[in-house]
Formats: C-alpha cells, structure tokens, sequence
C-alpha cells in the first residue's frame, strides 16, 4: 500500500548515541527490496543526511534543510532548491546584529557563522560538519542565496524571537524549530511537507501512498501531509495530537516498528 517513506534523522532515525540500530537497518533494506522507495527528511545540511543515508543503503533524493534541498545521494542531482528571499535574509541578520543572536548561514552546503563560539562548536559536533568563520554577512547575503538560516539559544527567547520574525519577516518564509535551541527559517516552501509533495509526483505515487515519520515541530508539515503521518514515542506533545499513529520512541526502534508494521506487513510488529 505504501510506496514513499519519508523519515526524519534525528531523534528519530538515529538513537541517542546518533547511529541507526542494525534492527532499523535490516528493516529500511527489506522495504527497498519489496519496492518502496525510503528516503529522509531532515533539518540537517545535505553533506550531512548524506553521512546518515550511506550508513542505511540509501541511494535516492534526499530531503534536507527542512525542504529546501532535495538532491540525490550517489549521482549529486539536484531535484529542487529553494532559499530564503534576499530581502528577507537581510532583515533577518539585521534584526539578530541589533539583538545580538547568533546567527548560522547556509550556502553551497557550507556552514557559515561570523565567529567561532560555543554554539557553533557544539552544533557541528552534533552534526559532523565542518564550519566557516565569515565576519561579513552583509556581504555574503548580498552575494549569495542561504539554503536556511538558524538562530541558536535558549528555548523560550526563541519562542519571542519565532513571533517577533513572523512579523518581520512575513509570509514569504518558514520559521521553526527543529530542536528547543534552534530556530530554523527557510522560504515559504522549504519545507518536509513541500518536499514530500515534491517526491510523491516523482516517485509516480500519492500521497495517500505515503509515510512521514518524525519527533519535532519542524515535522508538522510532513505529518499533516503525508497519508500516514507518524509520531515517535518521544516526539514533542504538538506533533503526537496531529498524528495518525505514534510508534516506539528513537531508542526502541520506532522505525523499524512502523516499517514491519505498515509495509512489510508484519502482524506482530
């Protein structure tokens, strides 16, 4: 019945120690073998899902920065891009400079950040990335396209922060969160939801044909627009309220729970 997976990466593929179980692993090769087409929807940067879809076999577009870049694993074929408007990113580092927020760019899969400090230590550790320290944003917003911009701190100054951009910045971009201490905000069609869409005509199937699995409000999207939208058992209260079905959490293999349950059709999953 099903014939797209789209899975988020963190806290949902990945366990807490960020690897992918040899249990989920067997479970993503099966689906592949019968014939659906598995790929992940994440927040992270491509160079990075990338690093995730060679330890699971996969070789198909992948879904990254939240939507706004779906490329293929093995090829490098970009199947589309999107970036956040110019006038908007300009308002945007404006409006961190006079706040004083840090603020990350993203270009050509290239983490930028204007100077070297905890944040930015501790999220490319998370993500395995390598960064580039660029005092002038001004130039190279002027220059350049950012994939997504994301605004690193504490979680309820985010959440002023999420309200006071919304007016900002308007309806031309997508503000989220992906984790409580980043704010991510991308064009108004970057994002899972958008790219699920995108995949489904590619694939040659529907969206009622469809599974999103993920754990956090940047997967809202994707839940409401896939034909069966999963919550993990440790995603955010918001997002198990909109879903159809809520699994294992990341630690207890909660994609390989869904996947022998839905696709591989296995009764005592």
């Amino acid at each position: 019945m099903y014939k797209l997976i789209a899975i988020d990466v963190d806290d949902t593929l990945i366990t807490d120690e960020k690897v992918v179980t040899d249990g989920t692993k067997q479970a993503l090769i099966q689906a592949i073998e019968q014939g659906t087409a598995v790929t992940l929807a994440t927040g992270r940067m491509y160079a990075s899902a990338r690093n995730i879809a060679l330890q699971t076999g996969l070789n198909v577009p992948l879904i990254t920065y939240q939507g706004s870049l779906i490329k293929n694993v093995i090829s490098g074929e970009v199947l589309y891009e999107c970036a956040v408007p110019e006038d908007a990113a300009m308002k945007l580092f404006e409006y961190c400079e006079e706040k004083g927020l840090h603020l990350q760019l993203y270009v050509d899969d290239q983490v930028y950040a204007q100077e070297k400090n905890e944040k930015l230590i501790a999220y490319c550790e998370l993500s395995n990335i390598p960064y580039t320290i660029e005092p002038d944003f001004r130039g190279v917003l002027s220059r350049y396209r950012s994939t997504k911009m994301l605004i690193i701190d504490e979680p309820a100054l985010l959440d002023e922060v999420a309200a006071q951009l919304r007016g900002l910045l308007g309806p031309d971009v997508h503000i989220t969160k992906s984790k409580p201490h980043f704010l991510e905000i991308t064009h108004r069609e970057g994002t899972k939801g958008h790219a699920l869409r995108f995949l489904a005509e590619h694939f040659g199937c529907t969206l009622e044909e469809t599974i999103g699995i993920g754990d956090s409000w940047n997967d809202h999207d994707l839940i409401e627009t896939a034909g069966l939208g999963v919550a993990m058992g440790n995603a955010v209260s918001s997002l198990k309220e909109i879903a159809d079905y809520i699994t294992l959490s990341n630690n207890e293999e909660g994609v390989r729970h869904v996947i022998e349950k839905f696709v591989l059709n296995r009764s005592e999953a």
